[in-house]
């Protein structure tokens, strides 16, 4: 999967305007959220805690134009709890996050 973070960055910086502390914030937050819910994907036991965590996964992605991330919790949606594979794919995603939003904060 390529990975464009573009959208999420536009998504952030609309939201921000000209605020700078504001943008880190709104990124930050972002973060926090999706890795909560890449915990809950990960202790998730049946069908239904695991469903959940990949739908809030996919709505955070959809609200913040995160497409790459969209379409790691679109695969967790669809696969059995507990999938290395699906899991893997998010812990991916938020890694290549982190380290542009790493990259951004030394600027």
């Amino acid at each position: 999967m390529a990975f464009n973070h573009g959208a999420l960055d536009a998504t952030l910086a609309a939201a921000a305007g000209d605020d700078a502390a504001l943008l880190r914030e709104l990124r930050a937050a972002f973060l926090e959220s999706a890795a909560k819910q890449l915990d809950l994907l990960k202790r998730a036991r049946c069908d239904g805690n695991w469903h959940v965590a990949a739908m809030r996964l996919k709505g955070l992605a959809a609200s913040f134009h995160a497409e790459d991330l969209l379409q790691a919790a679109e695969i967790a949606l669809h696969a059995a709890p507990g999938e290395p594979m699906a899991i893997r794919e998010v812990e991916a995603v938020l890694a290549r996050f982190n380290r542009a939003q790493n990259r951004d904060i030394r600027r």
